[in-house]
């Protein structure tokens, strides 16, 4: 076991995605050599800069920036999912902005949402 390092974050296990493809064998062995595999899919220096750009936020811990942008990923991964099924009840694969509002509408969990997209 790796020795723990002053400072270092501690990195919780591998994170399961639904809908997530597992690694080849290819990629198992290029990710083994390349450090530790990525829990964020999202920027997170974007991410910390868009927190700092916040007038009222002076510091953002790496936590904080990874938590912020592991909870971004999952809203947007429920919200696409959502309307998802609003574009198949349409016969069609691409979602459209009609899907979006269809999803906002319905699910109560969005209703924070109603009227952005206007």
């Amino acid at each position: 076991m790796a020795a723990a390092v002053a400072g270092a974050v501690p990195v919780p296990g591998p994170v399961s995605v639904p809908g997530a493809e597992a690694a080849g064998p290819g990629e198992e062995a290029a990710a083994a050599g390349a450090g530790p595999a990525r829990l964020a899919r999202l920027p997170l220096a974007r991410v910390k800069a868009l927190v700092k750009a916040d007038p009222d936020v002076s510091l953002a811990s790496q936590e904080a920036v990874f938590v912020l942008a592991r909870a971004t990923e999952l809203f947007v991964e429920t919200i696409a999912k959502d309307a998802y099924v609003y574009a198949q009840q349409g016969k069609r694969k691409t979602l459209q902005r009609k899907d979006l509002d269809n999803a906002i509408e319905a699910i109560d969990e969005f209703a924070f949402l109603e009227g952005t997209l206007d």
